[in-house]
C-alpha cells in the first residue's frame, strides 16, 4: 500500500481523512473536486487536474481542474483528447514522475494561453480492473521535482476516486434497474387492474340502460359511459408514456454525449463543467429541456460564432438548475436578443416550465447565454 511511503503524520492524517470522504454522501462532482485540491495542497502543487473517461473510453466524460481561473480556462479551449504525456498514464495504467514535461518524447506541448508546466506526476485512476482516468498534478512549488512520498499520496487519493467513481456508475445501474421495474409494475396494475373494472363498469352501465325508464336517464348513461371511456384512453396514454425508456445514464452522461456527438460541426471540443447534484435533483422532463436547448445553443455556436473556444457549465443551486454556454465569438447584438438565431424556442421552453433565458454580448468579444428553471418545474 503506497501509505507505507508516508511518513509525515499530519499529511498521513489528511490523506486518510480524503480517502475516507468517498464513504459520505457526496455528489461525485463534489468529491472528485475535493480530492484534486486535496492532491495539489498535500504534495504543494500549482496546477492539478483529473479527467474521467466515459464508459466507452472514447472520450472524457469529466474533467476538473484546480489552479486555473475560468477565464484562463476558457482560454485554454478544448480539454485534453488523451494524446501526449496525459495518454501515456491512461494506456499503460502507471504512475509517471517527469522533472521537465517537455522533454518526455511523448510530449505534444501545450496549446496557445495554456500556463508554463515543468514537473509533472500523473497518477492513474483505477481499480484492479478497470482504469476510469487519471489524476495529474504539475509544477512543485518547493521542489524541482515531485518525491516519492508525493507520489505515495497521489496514488492513495486516486484510488479513493476510483472507487467513487466505480460506485457511483453501480448506483446509477440499480437505480435505472429500479426505476425500469417500478414503471413496469405500476403500466402493468393500471392495464390489469385498472382499466379492465373501469371497462367492466361501463359494460353494467350499457346494460342498465336497457332497462332505464326514461331517455334523460338513458342519455345520463350513455353519458357516462363515453366519459369512462375518455378515461381509459387517458390511462392507456400514461402506460404507453411509462413504458418509454427514461433518460438512460443521467443529465451528465448525455450531455457529454451531445458534446461529443456535435464535435464535427463544432470544431475544438467545449469545455463541460457541472456544479451541485446534478443527476440525483434534475427531474427527467427538466433534463430532456436542458439537452435540447443545449443542442440548440451549440448548433447556433458551430454556425453563427466563428468562436475559438466555448464553455459549457451545469449548476444547481437553491433550488434551480442553470445552464450557461460561453464562446469567444463574434458576440450578439443584447439589444435584439439574439433575433434570427432561432432562439425563440429557447425562450419558450424556459417559460413553459416557469424559468428564464437570457443571451448577451461580451466584452470585448463573445456571447453568453443562459438558461434557468426552478427544479420543481417537472
Amino acid at each position: 500500500m503506497p501509505y507505507r511511503k508516508v511518513r509525515d503524520v499530519d499529511k498521513l492524517q489528511r490523506l486518510l481523512s480524503g480517502v475516507l470522504m468517498i464513504e459520505a454522501d457526496v455528489e461525485l462532482a463534489a468529491l472528485l473536486t475535493h480530492l484534486v485540491e486535496e492532491a495539489c495542497s498535500l504534495v504543494g502543487a500549482q496546477y492539478g487536474a483529473l479527467g474521467v473517461l466515459n464508459e466507452s473510453r472514447t472520450a472524457l466524460a469529466e474533467f476538473i481542474t484546480y489552479g486555473l481561473s475560468q477565464e484562463r480556462e476558457l482560454a485554454i479551449g478544448a480539454r485534453p483528447t488523451g494524446r501526449g504525456v496525459l495518454g501515456v498514464v491512461v494506456a499503460d495504467g502507471e504512475t509517471l514522475r517527469l522533472d521537465r514535461i517537455a522533454e518526455h518524447p511523448l510530449s505534444v506541448g501545450f496549446p496557445e494561453g495554456h500556463p508554463a508546466m515543468t514537473s509533472f506526476l500523473g497518477v492513474p485512476v483505477r481499480t484492479p480492473s478497470t482504469v476510469y482516468g487519471n489524476l495529474y498534478l504539475t509544477n512543485k512549488l518547493d521542489a524541482e521535482r515531485f518525491s516519492d512520498e508525493d507520489e505515495a499520496l497521489v496514488e492513495a487519493l486516486a484510488q479513493a476516486a476510483a472507487i467513487a467513481i466505480e460506485n457511483n456508475r453501480l448506483r446509477d445501474r440499480l437505480r435505472l434497474l429500479s426505476v425500469i421495474e417500478d414503471r413496469d409494475r405500476i403500466a402493468r396494475e393500471l392495464h390489469d387492474r385498472i382499466i379492465q373494472r373501469i371497462f367492466a363498469i361501463g359494460l353494467a352501465l350499457q346494460e342498465a340502460s336497457r332497462y332505464a325508464i326514461s331517455d334523460p336517464t338513458r342519455a345520463a348513461i350513455a353519458r357516462g359511459v363515453d366519459q369512462l371511456d375518455i378515461v381509459i384512453n387517458e390511462l392507456r396514454a400514461t402506460i404507453h408514456q411509462l413504458d418509454a425508456d427514461p433518460l438512460p445514464g443521467g443529465l451528465r452522461r448525455n450531455a457529454t454525449d451531445l458534446i461529443d456527438e456535435l464535435a464535427a460541426i463544432l470544431g475544438p471540443r467545449p469545455t463541460l463543467d457541472f456544479s451541485g447534484p446534478i443527476d440525483t435533483t434534475v427531474p427527467p422532463r427538466v433534463a430532456d429541456h436542458l439537452l435540447a436547448v443545449l443542442r440548440e445553443a451549440l448548433t447556433n455556436v458551430a454556425k453563427h460564432a466563428r468562436a475559438e473556444h466555448c464553455a459549457v457549465a451545469f449548476a444547481v443551486d437553491d433550488g434551480t438548475i442553470t445552464l450557461r454556454v460561453l464562446d469567444d465569438g463574434v458576440g450578439v447584438d443584447s439589444a435584439r436578443g439574439g433575433a434570427g438565431l432561432g432562439l425563440a424556442n429557447l425562450a419558450q421552453r424556459a417559460a413553459i416550465l416557469g424559468g428564464d433565458f437570457s443571451i448577451e454580448a461580451l466584452d470585448p468579444h463573445g456571447t453568453r447565454l443562459t438558461w434557468r428553471v426552478p427544479l420543481g418545474a417537472a
